[in-house]
């Protein structure tokens, strides 16, 4: 997951925007920057934040009792004014952010190697599922494995259903991949106004959603949001991002507003019983994306100086090649802790905010990182998948693998790896979508995301 990008140049903000007669290259007009073998250590230092924060969300929000074969859920964010705390802890604004930069580099290199568009693809697409296969064929069978040695059938559906859900971020993610190139185009020539769009649309489908009170109205929104933030790492990647306090202060204060005045929810997660900013997405999350984004840049200099300390920049190095398999198996640690102390000795986990809780939350972060430890070392190998020759197939080819490893994922999302014949067919269009990918070199990419 190491990002190898350059150094943003900063562009004045009264720079004229040309727009060519015919359609642009992916790469810009030379601009003062670093080597394109340079790191950008603020897009790590966010993949880094971002992912390592989703983990300890996903372990510190869960509450659990288990009584008569039942385990029972529940969600310590949704307590008081914790819902505060999502507007910083939902990071995946900033994830996404840092994939547009990251890939708007990348294919630019890519561009100016030689390689096509499809051989491109074909190595982020196989890049990007080939740390899943394992989870895959320890998930599909392990759900039987468990119930036959007598482990209580609902807590293992549960288990079975939510250790699928989290690939959710690597549908939309193989989305924005997909999109990439055409994405620079338009970015090439429209700049600000491409993200704007999206973010106008966003609108649309919201007035929709709450107006005619269809939830299903709002799915477009899943790629419309999380593509404008896509969008908003390209211009970062140009440089072109040179106010950021204004973007604070106008997405937080956006935000605020609509959860202030309009049908939006204070929480930027989902919560028992209520209407949810993120699935879908809404323009609220959008707008507190922005500010996030906004926030960052700001403090850039301060995270690009803290990022280049050896011992930070060695444990950013270290972290960096692991942030795929950590997020893809945390919830598998939860599981093996929450199957030890919740349902095997019954001890439920104290209500949110008492002494108990905050006592016993390093104590329980402890004993989940104690189980991911083995899950790192043993899956961490899959981060890259295995070199080989360069993709030589065509865009049709690299479609169709982008569609197969699409399907796959997708099949998980919705069904989990409940026992069934959901999984299998998952598994069948991952592993046939990644044949398709054909063999690649190790050096031609440097990114699982972005």
């Amino acid at each position: 997951m190491t990002a190898v990008i350059p150094h943003p140049a900063i562009r004045p903000a009264t720079a004229p925007v040309t727009v060519p007669a015919t359609a642009p290259p992916l790469v810009p007009a030379p601009r003062p920057a670093r080597s394109a073998a340079a790191r950008d250590p603020f897009v790590d230092v966010l993949r880094v934040f971002g992912m390592a924060l989703v983990v300890l969300q996903h372990w510190s929000m869960p509450l659990l009792s288990f009584d008569e074969g039942r385990i029972v859920t529940g969600n310590a964010l949704a307590a008081g004014n914790a819902w505060m705390i999502t507007w910083i802890s939902q990071v995946m604004p900033l994830v996404f952010f840092a994939g547009g930069a990251a890939g708007a580099i990348s294919r630019r290199s890519a561009e100016r190697r030689g390689d096509t568009p499809a051989a491109w693809l074909a190595a982020r697409v196989r890049r990007l599922a080939w740390p899943v296969l394992p989870l895959a064929m320890v998930w599909v069978p392990l759900p039987h494995l468990l119930t036959a040695l007598g482990m209580p059938a609902q807590p293992v559906e549960t288990a079975s259903r939510l250790a699928g859900q989290l690939l959710w971020f690597l549908v939309i993610y193989l989305v924005a991949v997909a999109a990439t190139t055409p994405m620079l185009r338009l970015n090439a020539v429209y700049g600000w106004r491409v993200p704007a769009v999206l973010a106008g649309a966003a609108v649309a489908v919201d007035v929709l959603r709450f107006a005619g009170g269809l939830e299903v109205a709002g799915l477009p929104n899943t790629v419309l949001v999380w593509l404008a933030v896509y969008q908003l790492g390209f211009l970062y990647a140009d440089g072109r991002l040179t106010r950021p306090w204004a973007m604070a202060l106008g997405g937080y204060g956006t935000a605020a507003a609509l959860v202030a005045f309009g049908p939006y929810p204070g929480s930027m997660i989902g919560m028992p019983g209520a209407v949810s900013n993120m699935a879908p997405p809404t323009v609220a999350l959008l707008a507190v994306g922005v500010g996030q984004i906004g926030l960052a840049l700001a403090l850039r200099r301060w995270i690009v100086s803290f990022a280049r300390w050896p011992g930070v920049s060695r444990a950013l190095g270290w972290a960096s090649e692991r942030m795929m398999t950590l997020y893809l198996w945390h919830m598998s640690a939860l599981f093996v802790i929450v199957s030890v102390v919740v349902v095997g000795l019954g001890i439920s986990t104290p209500a949110p905010g008492t002494s108990a809780w905050l006592s016993g939350w390093p104590h329980w972060l402890l004993l989940l990182a104690l189980a991911m430890w083995p899950l790192l070392r043993g899956f961490g190998r899959f981060e890259t998948p295995p070199a080989g020759r360069p993709f030589t197939g065509g865009a049709v080819r690299a479609a169709t693998a982008t569609v197969l490893v699409g399907v796959g994922l997708l099949t998980f999302t919705v069904t989990g790896f409940v026992p069934g014949v959901a999984p299998l067919v998952g598994a069948g269009a991952l592993v046939a979508g990644l044949a398709l990918t054909g063999s690649l070199t190790r050096t031609a990419h440097s990114s699982t995301i972005g």
